[in-house]
């Protein structure tokens, strides 16, 4: 997996974006699930991003 990041600020927080490699076949299972969600392919890595974090970093998790 190939990540790149950027920073980037808007009003309320501070922001990055990350250009990621996925294998095919997890990235096929990415768009099946935002299609089922009717949500973009960013949204679901953010969420799966968010949750990993809380449930393995408990202290960082947001509030």
């Amino acid at each position: 997996m190939t990540v790149t990041t950027k920073q980037h600020s808007s009003a309320k927080e501070g922001t990055a974006r990350a250009s990621v490699t996925f294998p095919a076949g997890l990235y096929s299972e990415l768009e099946r699930i935002a299609e089922e969600k009717k949500v973009s392919v960013a949204w679901v890595v953010r969420e799966a991003a968010e949750k990993y974090v809380a449930e393995q970093y408990p202290l960082f998790a947001r509030q």
